[in-house]
């Protein structure tokens, strides 16, 4: 998918703003009715108090005021720092403040989960809705807590200039970039303690994923990354090391620029870059990562929603407002709009994908995976990147590896 410029992306978002008006006139009809008789309320009868992200107030004010029309419940928006909203959240909420609402990461679901500061969602038929690595995301220990509106994802930045065609293959990626003329084909931002996520897909593409799944999703009991698979994903990067393919001298401003300078013909990253690559002038394809074992690599899956308050004194406005009016189309093209990251529900996913940018971001993400978020994945964290970083400068790669394992298995009990 080649884009050549940002015409087709600028329609999406325009028809994005348009239907975001129109949200007043197609509000859900099973909206709750205001103590003082809904739509016709002189006076709103509640109101719910949402914190949102700053830079998406303006985006959700349609959605807010059309919910108070039909519901007669005052839609209260607060702008919130992303630095701070989620710890606020946890602090207040135990005292009785806080929002009724919050907006934030499913990666955050465990930690609020476990503090027993999140109610439960009943999103019923409307589950079936959105794109399924979304609600996945959106569940912890079988329970739905989030509204999902966003899915994000990485994929394999190309400059189709350099190499017209996708890669089939890692090694075919490699070649393909040599038979350009380039020193380094392939650049992934990794930094001395190593980027595990960034190299993620390729770990799955040896049957290595961190945890195993139950009905209720990730088994913390299950760990996996001592597996065969793991040992053979080790070799394989320690290998690809010694051949320079992944080095730890190269973090995300060192990759960046290399692609910008077209000194790279592929680079590893998420849709935070593509914008820097389109002003630069480079002609830019979306593909999916290749696979060094012919199995599918699949990227970790980010999903941003909304959170009810456990102690909300209205939960039931709470998850109607989100399920109804959030879970909409309209509302989550005008999240698409503020932010440019495919939509969770699937029908404005379909929308905002006839843009090639995000049409090929969500391609790769149907083979991604949600991040897990229950808290033993702190563990991993902890020792991940570090084992990584050493197996590419040259470290034994199975003995690291299988240390590594041992760490976290003793961390997690």
């Amino acid at each position: 998918m080649k884009v050549n410029s940002r015409g087709r992306f600028a329609a999406v978002v325009a028809m994005a703003g348009v239907t975001a008006l129109g949200l007043a006139g197609c509000a859900s009809d099973s909206a709750n009715e205001g103590a003082s008789g809904g739509g016709d309320a002189e006076a709103p009868s509640s109101t719910l108090t949402v914190w949102v992200d700053a830079e998406r107030v303006d985006a959700l004010q349609a959605v807010a005021d059309a919910y108070t029309e039909k519901s007669g419940v005052e839609v209260e928006l607060v702008g919130k720092d992303n630095a701070t909203i989620k710890d606020d959240f946890i602090q207040q909420v135990p005292t009785g403040e806080g929002p009724d609402i919050t907006m934030g990461a499913h990666d955050w679901l465990g930690e609020l989960a476990t503090n027993g500061v999140v109610a439960p969602l009943e999103l019923g038929d409307a589950a079936g809705d959105f794109l399924d690595v979304a609600v996945e995301a959106s569940t912890y220990d079988g329970t739905v807590y989030m509204l999902p509106y966003a899915v994000e994802n990485i994929a394999m930045l190309r400059n189709a200039e350099l190499v017209p065609e996708a890669a089939t293959s890692f090694d075919d990626m490699i070649a393909k970039g040599q038979a350009a003329g380039l020193e380094t084909p392939f650049v992934v931002e990794q930094g001395a303690e190593g980027n595990p996520y960034h190299l993620y897909p390729f770990q799955t593409a040896f049957g290595a994923p961190v945890f195993g799944t139950n009905e209720n999703g990730y088994d913390a009991t299950d760990l996996q990354l001592g597996s065969a698979g793991g040992e053979e994903f080790a070799t394989w990067l320690g290998e690809q090391g010694g051949k320079g393919a992944f080095n730890t001298d190269i973090d995300g401003d060192i990759a960046k620029q290399a692609f910008l300078d077209g000194t790279a013909a592929f680079w590893l990253t998420g849709p935070w870059n593509v914008g820097a690559a389109v002003d630069a002038g480079i002609d830019v394809a979306i593909d999916p990562v290749p696979s060094p074992t012919g199995q599918p690599a699949s990227p970790f899956a980010g999903v941003k929603g909304f959170f009810v308050s456990a102690e909300s004194d209205d939960k039931v406005a709470a998850n109607d407002f989100l399920v109804n009016y959030l879970g909409s189309e309209e509302a989550q093209l005008a999240l698409f709009e503020a932010g440019n990251i495919l939509p969770a529900l699937s029908s404005a996913a379909e929308t905002a994908s006839s843009d090639p940018i995000i049409g090929g971001f969500a391609t790769v993400g149907a083979e991604a995976v949600p991040m897990p978020a229950i808290p033993e994945m702190g563990a991993v964290w902890q020792y991940w990147g570090i084992a990584e970083a050493e197996i590419i400068n040259g470290a034994d790669p199975v003995a690291t590896w299988q240390k590594f394992a041992a760490d976290v298995q003793a961390a997690i009990g």
